[in-house]
């Protein structure tokens, strides 16, 4: 383990994945400690995603039940989504280095890369929210892409199609969910 992430907290993990630094999402160890950090980071990100939605919710008064129901689909099409774009570059990745890297692997730097979704609370500022949402997701792109080009040792321009071919069926994904949330809240 390098000495850099040997001390490594949920703060100091926010702000290093955050900056798409190479070196971070390379030095990652595989270990316990660092699997919880990843796993920690998707959750704030499915929890800060879930923030607006609430927001949008209680707007509209929809009904506790309903609420919660909404929240839990929201979070868990959040997380989810972590899996399956991971399970598809995996994949993928398997296809250009066969048995080159484990899925489970792969699921530390992915979920680092979810730094930036951390920030998805910030869709509730009226106006900005889509276009905050927005920036979030290619940000969170070009983490993935730094943590899949480090993580199955391949070029930029590898990583990128790798990456991009998952990424638009997880932001339809969970761009369905919310508005199946809205419009079902307005059919109640």
């Amino acid at each position: 383990m390098s000495g850099r992430n040997s001390k490594l907290n949920l703060g100091k993990t926010l702000r290093e994945a955050l900056t798409l630094d190479a070196n971070f999402y390379e030095d990652a160890p595989n270990t316990p400690r660092t699997r919880r950090l990843a796993r920690t980071i998707v959750i704030l990100a499915a929890l800060s995603n879930t923030l607006g939605s609430a927001f949008i919710l209680l707007i509209n008064r929809t009904t506790l039940p309903l609420l919660v129901l909404a929240l839990i689909i929201n979070a868990l099409s959040v997380i989810l989504g972590y899996y399956f774009w991971t399970l598809t570059i995996w994949k993928i990745g398997d296809w250009f280095k066969p048995n080159h890297v484990a899925y489970r692997n792969l699921l530390i730097p992915i979920g680092f890369a979810y730094a930036p979704q951390v920030l998805n609370f910030l869709t509730l500022i009226p106006l900005l929210g889509r276009p905050i949402q927005l920036v979030l997701a290619i940000w969170s792109l070009l983490a993935v892409i730094v943590a899949v080009r480090q993580g199955l040792d391949i070029s930029t321009n590898w990583a990128a199609l790798i990456c991009l071919i998952g990424w638009p069926l997880i932001q339809v994904a969970v761009g369905f969910v919310q508005v199946f949330e809205q419009e079902f809240v307005r059919g109640v």
